[in-house]
């Protein structure tokens, strides 16, 4: 009724302050579609306030990300997505979350050795990692970019042996909750053979799409 009487005046502009937050997760969904559908019919700026990553992504042009009143990075679905600018931003877009490795530059700042293993830079981060060797560095992997042996890769990749420790079903896959020394890796799975419980798995890690931030700024390292 309120978003009705909001079109009738003809706005120039649309405020939504988590206009879905009340409602069941299908009603969500299905309003989440409607209220694109108006978007897009009506071509009225629209201004909506979220705290579900989900609807921002699913429903936005742009997006600006706060944290404790701050604008910590402005930008498109996929901008934010692929470019995160720092460790909140990189932990609050993503489902499920991105991984975080706490590592030190190595080798000339061509491999990130983190405790129990190491793995290679991203080429296009050899240049900015050069100049802190020996300095750690937060390594972020998205789920999406860990994935089972059998399953095609792109670019380089490095091989983690895990330990499981919990397995989601979720139906059309699972996610893997693995470990490797004190590191924990979460990455998805077929679901028609889920290794167990406390087994082994082993798990390709994509390198070139690592995320790499300063462990003191949590800010991105240019690549």
């Amino acid at each position: 009724m309120a978003l009705g009487r909001a079109i009738v005046r003809e706005p120039s502009v649309f405020l939504f302050d988590e206009p879905l937050s009340n409602l069941d997760a299908k009603l969500r969904v299905q309003m989440r579609a409607e209220i694109k559908k108006l978007q897009h019919r009506l071509q009225v700026t629209t201004i909506y306030v979220t705290h579900d990553q989900v609807e921002a992504m699913t429903m936005g042009h742009r997006i600006a990300l706060l944290d404790k009143g701050k604008l910590q990075q402005v930008g498109t679905p996929l901008d934010v997505y692929e470019k995160p600018q720092n460790v909140f931003v990189a932990n609050f877009i993503g489902t499920p979350p991105m991984n975080f490795i706490r590592a030190t530059v190595a080798d000339g700042g061509a491999a990130l050795a983190a405790n129990g293993f190491k793995l290679p830079a991203p080429v296009t981060a050899r240049g900015a990692l050069g100049s802190r060797v020996g300095k750690a560095v937060m390594v972020g992997v998205r789920p999406e970019n860990v994935l089972e042996a059998s399953r095609p890769t792109r670019g380089a990749t490095a091989k983690l042996e895990l330990t499981v420790d919990l397995v989601e079903t979720l139906g059309d896959e699972v996610v893997v909750h693995g470990s490797q020394g004190e590191d924990q890796i979460a990455f998805k799975m077929d679901p028609h053979n889920p290794p167990e419980f406390g087994g082994k798995v082993t798990a390709l890690v994509e390198i070139d799409r690592l995320h790499l931030f300063d462990a003191e700024t949590e800010q991105r390292i240019a690549d």
